[in-house]
């Protein structure tokens, strides 16, 4: 009955970090870039976009093709950071858990 009482804790101590954690996340902001930064996007920890910053020197109705790419490009190096971050963050927060193989952490 200890041990189940020492797990329940543990448990209940995992749940709070694991909220901690959530708001942490949510309060980071990832800014990814293509063109050779001349689009700029900014996403938060949930991956919303936050930000759009494009040169002007882009905006002609002839290239629209090409800002449309660019734009795409930079949202997903934005959201490439914003995953290698999220990693180490719950990667610290998961070691020395004993998670079964192939399980990833958090649950989503």
């Amino acid at each position: 009955m200890k041990d189940l009482m020492g797990m329940m804790k543990q448990a209940k101590a995992m749940q709070e970090k694991m909220q901690s954690l959530q708001q942490e996340i949510a309060d980071i902001t990832a800014t990814g870039q293509s063109g050779a930064g001349l689009v700029k996007v900014t996403l938060n920890g949930r991956t919303e976009l936050t930000a759009l910053a494009i040169d002007p020197s882009l905006v002609n109705p002839a290239e629209k093709d090409i800002l449309e790419d660019l734009v795409i490009a930079a949202h997903a190096d934005a959201k490439a950071k914003l995953e290698v971050i999220v990693q180490g963050k719950t990667q610290a927060l998961t070691d020395g858990l004993q998670l079964p193989g192939g399980m990833k952490f958090p649950f989503s």
